[in-house]
């Protein structure tokens, strides 16, 4: 061999390193091994495993990886998938380092996510598979994707890759392209993204539109799953754009017909109308009297006379109705409905079904501190004041001589259609007892009665017709009296003489102490107690009973 040649041969086995990429040809294909001429003094081996899905012929020329220019054999060590898998790795890295994307299959599920082949394998976290966490990772096995390569490990060989920033770019892009081009009014498709209790998001092909649950329908919409379901394709109209928050609003019921339009002249004040319940709260009741038209009853207008508490007592949703138009404001698109207007309103002839001065009959309903509300007929009720239950006893509340479920009788006092409003009398059944107070009453009798009431300055007697005296604190005794209660109690018998009598006061003198006097000494004591002054020491019946401080009810024990 000619020293010239040698030198040729010594050059190119310089150029041979190890861990280096070099090529080679095939010269013999064997069952389990590839044998490749790289040029050096020995052929190498690689096995045929590594050609597997290569159609391979002698003499076709392969980048193979020079592991070893000798192994302990003496044989060039080559591999061609670590070949294949170092220009991978370098043009990855390559990518990484400009920016770029990346595709790959993806293989298999692993713990946190995927792994994914890119010419070498890498992994696809699930955070970042796509904007939507998936529910599940092996509808991923076998496609092809484009990536984002995020993280590289060279030491390690670890990639990491994210298919989630490639759909945000793209989206990004896309929203930039729609916000450029799209116009209020605009009509675009679009498939519902989400739900939520306010509306739903539209994706308009990578733009994000919200769909207010009130631009959904005219109607009531309680709910927007009502009308829509996930994955809906569906038209909206543009209603709003604003490309510096980039937010899109959306409506389907403006591109229908307004039925609100021309509401008042197809529903004139008092016209007679069906509608269905819709929706019952606890002020009224919603009837839908066409489609996107709904009208409100409110629970006053239910009934002229039934005590109506809760609508869903009466109405249930679905329920089919008649009404009248009580009032519409066609720019809050609202409509008054009433129900109790379908028949006439027993207050109109009140006055003639019950004139001024009519007995009447009925059940004590209801008890308040200033009287006892008595039903005359189903609805109607009139009520007794306080101060028209007896003639003679000063009652402080109705409880003192009446209770819930008792059957009275009564007279009709006033009428007030306007406010219906009817006030009865218990007194005046009888005629008043104070008419006749002179020929039952004398000064200088004897009479007796029960203590009824005890106050500061004296106590009240309860005479014959419920009729009360008072005996003042200086008749009650010879002696000097400092308490009321330390000489008489509440329910005690007492027997008096009668020192005053006066109709306009509606009051009786009486003293305990002069019960025993004669007629001299009855005229002294009668001349003392007229020189009392009414504001302080003797007072009108009336006001002298708010001062008592005890009592006595027929019937309770002495």
């Amino acid at each position: 061999m000619s020293a010239q040649l040698w030198e040729l041969i010594n050059a190119r086995h310089k150029d041979l390193r190890e861990n280096s990429i070099v090529r080679g040809t095939i010269i013999d294909i064997k069952p389990q091994v590839i044998l490749v001429d790289i040029g050096y003094k020995s052929e190498g081996v690689i096995p045929a495993a590594e050609f597997e899905d290569d159609d391979i012929q002698v003499g076709d020329e392969v980048e193979v990886l020079l592991e070893k220019l000798e192994n302990d054999e003496g044989m060039v060590v080559l591999s061609k998938e670590k070949a294949a898998h170092k220009q991978n790795w370098d043009k990855i890295v390559k990518v990484f380092q400009e920016g770029g994307l990346v595709k790959g299959k993806v293989k298999a599920v692993v713990k946190g996510g995927l792994m994914v082949n890119v010419g070498v394998e890498a992994f696809l976290p699930g955070s970042q598979i796509d904007i939507i966490p998936p529910k599940d990772l092996t509808e991923y096995v076998g496609n092809v994707y484009e990536f984002k390569i995020v993280k590289i490990n060279d030491d390690r060989k670890n990639i990491v890759l994210s298919r989630r920033e490639v759909i945000e770019a793209e989206r990004a892009e896309q929203r930039q392209r729609f916000l450029d081009t799209v116009k209020i009014g605009d009509k675009v498709d679009g498939v519902v993204k989400n739900i939520t209790d306010f509306g739903a998001f539209v994706d308009l092909n990578g733009m994000d539109g919200l769909l207010h649950i009130t631009d959904m329908s005219w109607g009531r919409v309680n709910h927007p799953s009502e009308v829509l379901v996930i994955g809906q394709h569906l038209l909206v109209q543009i209603l709003d754009v604003n490309k510096e928050k980039e937010r899109v609003s959306l409506g389907i019921k403006q591109m229908q017909k307004n039925p609100w339009e021309n509401i008042e002249a197809r529903y004139p004040i008092g016209t007679h109308v069906k509608g269905v319940i819709s929706k019952l709260v606890a002020y009224g009741a919603f009837a839908e009297i066409d489609e996107g038209v709904e009208g409100l009853i409110h629970v006053s207008e239910l009934s002229w006379t039934k005590r109506i508490a809760r609508p869903s007592d009466v109405l249930t949703i679905g329920q089919e109705i008649q009404a009248v138009v009580l009032g519409i404001n066609k720019e809050e698109q609202k409509i008054s409905l009433g129900v109790r207007q379908l028949d006439s309103n027993p207050w109109d002839d009140i006055d003639n079904r019950y004139p001024i001065g009519t007995k009447v009959k009925g059940k004590v309903r209801n008890l308040t501190a200033y009287g006892a509300f008595v039903e005359m007929e189903e609805g109607i009720d009139g009520m007794v004041h306080v101060s028209d239950l007896s003639w003679t006893r000063k009652i402080n509340h109705p409880s003192e001589t009446l209770k819930k479920g008792d059957e009275v009788e009564a007279i009709v006092l006033e009428i007030d259609k306007a406010n219906q409003r009817i006030s009865l009398g218990c007194k005046q059944l009888e005629g008043d007892p104070w008419s006749g107070i002179d020929d039952k009453f004398h000064v200088g009798d004897l009479v007796k009665g029960t203590v009824t009431k005890i106050a500061s300055f004296g106590a009240f007697i309860q005479l014959q017709d419920d009729i009360d005296g008072l005996v003042h604190i200086s008749q009650l005794s010879e002696d000097h009296v400092n308490r009321v209660k330390d000489i008489i109690k509440v329910g005690q018998e007492v027997e008096a003489r009668v020192i005053k009598v006066d109709k306009v006061e509606r009051r009786i003198g009486l003293s305990i102490k002069a019960a025993s006097y004669d007629e001299e000494q009855l005229k002294r004591e009668t001349a003392a107690f007229e020189a009392l002054r009414p504001s302080t020491d003797m007072v009108g019946l009336e006001e002298a009973f708010k001062f008592a401080t005890e009592e006595w009810r027929p019937g309770q024990s002495k």
